[in-house]
């Protein structure tokens, strides 16, 4: 109750500002003000009773106004709940606070369909985040084998996997009910618009399948060109196929750790520069869509060997713990965004910790996943949360640009069925001491359902769907 009381003034502050604000609009905004008050109600019951070491009352008010004020391309009254800040053992309590946009003048369709409006309100109330796998007979939105555009090492059905029951789970949130993914609508929102994932190959996953899902949407095939080859691909790091009918772009540009990798001159020695942002930035800064990750290069041997691997100006540290330095480019990362993205232009996501199911070794000394079958169906055998998500939602919570943080880890940590395991390459290239793959996913798969959670998040704040 002490709690409360001391943070009562910020919070009864925030709220008059807000109501002032949006009743200054018009009366569909009153939706949009019950959201606010309830999301203010449940967080001050909520702090009363749980610890936030990474984001204060005080400063739950403030991204409140904050993103009160937040105009986006994409903008509506709807608000998006998507997870700001998030904990696994709370389930993602704060994802209720509502990003709640300017509308657009004339922006919203007005019609008699009352059902969209109840969906999106469904929809906007609910933790997509927290859920389970259940079964699902419907055919996947691509068909194994069909999509030209995955790598080899993610075509699991190409490579022999005889499976196919990992095709079969559909994520369900525990309140709600996510959309069907919709190519044509998806395509729509995205028209004259540029979406660029940036990050490592669990990213390049999530574009491949969100690439081979908008396809199957496209009657011409043959309007969807490669506007990078993959020879150029593979060398350069980047990647991109433009859908014609809708002049929109979708683009891959690797970038693991997001700040820049670095030759020290006349030794060769490779370093980490944690406070600079990969130079690659500047193919992406204008984009619409951003859709970042980093991670899986962080639990390398380099980076936790951590000797004399990590640099900040001209120090190369002897040694550094991988969480600080972790930290240290994730905030390199957050003031890049602060200082060169137009939020009226450019909406942001990072994209949460993908787990891995090696057992019995890592990837490099026999772990192996070959064999899996089903999902995790006991919550207890799941892993603990990822440290680097708690550094994540710790940074995002300084940043004065609203991130959309889509919080997969949890979801990934049950699916230790969907990995290539031996199935990454074809059965004549196996060797019994071959390395598995149990950190990416095979396609169809998994990351599909990361792209319905990205689709759900668009529809929210797009007036394609009001």
């Amino acid at each position: 109750m002490a709690s409360f009381k001391n943070h009562a003034s910020s919070f009864m502050s925030i709220s008059k500002t807000l109501s002032c604000s949006l009743l200054s609009r018009s009366r569909s905004n009153l939706v949009a003000i019950s959201l606010v008050v309830i999301s203010i109600l449940f967080l001050s019951t909520t702090v009363t009773n749980h610890h936030f070491p990474s984001l204060t009352v005080s400063a739950v008010a403030y991204r409140l106004l904050f993103v009160a004020n937040y105009i986006s391309p994409f903008s509506s009254i709807t608000p998006s709940d998507t997870c700001v800040v998030s904990d696994l053992s709370d389930n993602c309590t704060l994802s209720t606070i509502a990003a709640i946009e300017r509308t657009r003048k004339n922006s919203r369709k007005e019609g008699p369909d009352v059902d969209v409006d109840v969906a999106v309100a469904e929809l906007s109330s609910c933790n997509i985040f927290h859920g389970n796998w259940v079964y699902d007979d419907s055919e996947p939105i691509y068909q194994p084998g069909s999509c030209p555009y995955i790598d080899d090492s993610f075509n699991c059905f190409q490579n022999g996997r005889p499976d196919s029951d990992y095709l079969r789970y559909r994520w369900k949130p525990h309140d709600c009910n996510l959309p069907r993914f919709d190519g044509r609508k998806m395509l729509e929102m995205l028209r004259g618009k540029r979406l660029v994932f940036v990050g490592d190959s669990l990213n390049r996953n999530m574009w491949e399948s969100l690439v081979c899902e908008l396809r199957e949407s496209v009657e011409n095939k043959s309007r969807i060109i490669e506007v990078a080859g993959r020879r150029e691909f593979r060398t350069r790091g980047f990647y991109s196929f433009k859908f014609l009918d809708y002049r929109c772009l979708i683009d891959f540009i690797k970038s693991p750790f997001l700040v820049q990798e670095w030759r020290i001159s006349g030794s060769g020695r490779e370093t980490l520069r944690l406070d600079m942002i990969q130079d690659t930035s500047s193919k992406y800064n204008d984009a619409d869509i951003i859709i970042f990750n980093s991670g899986h290069w962080w639990t390398h041997q380099k980076t936790y060997k951590n000797k004399r691997y990590f640099q900040e100006g001209t120090r190369v540290y002897k040694k550094m713990e991988v969480t600080e330095a972790y930290r240290k480019a994730l905030r390199t990362w957050a003031r890049w965004i602060d200082s060169n993205v137009n939020i009226n232009r450019t909406r942001v996501f990072f994209r949460g910790y993908s787990a891995s199911h090696f057992r019995k070794g890592k990837w490099n000394s026999g772990g192996h996943c070959n064999g899996e079958r089903r999902p995790v169906t006991n919550e207890t055998k799941l892993g603990p949360y990822p440290w680097m998500m708690k550094i994540l939602e710790s940074v995002i919570s300084e940043m004065e640009t609203p991130v959309f943080y889509l919080n997969i880890s949890r979801m990934t940590e049950y699916r230790k069925d969907g990995h290539p395991s031996i199935y990454r390459i074809p059965e004549n290239l196996r060797t019994p001491d071959m390395i598995q793959d149990c950190s990416h996913w095979c396609l169809p798969g998994v990351p599909d359902s990361w792209n319905d959670l990205l689709y759900a998040t668009l529809l929210l704040s797009s007036n394609n769907y009001l």
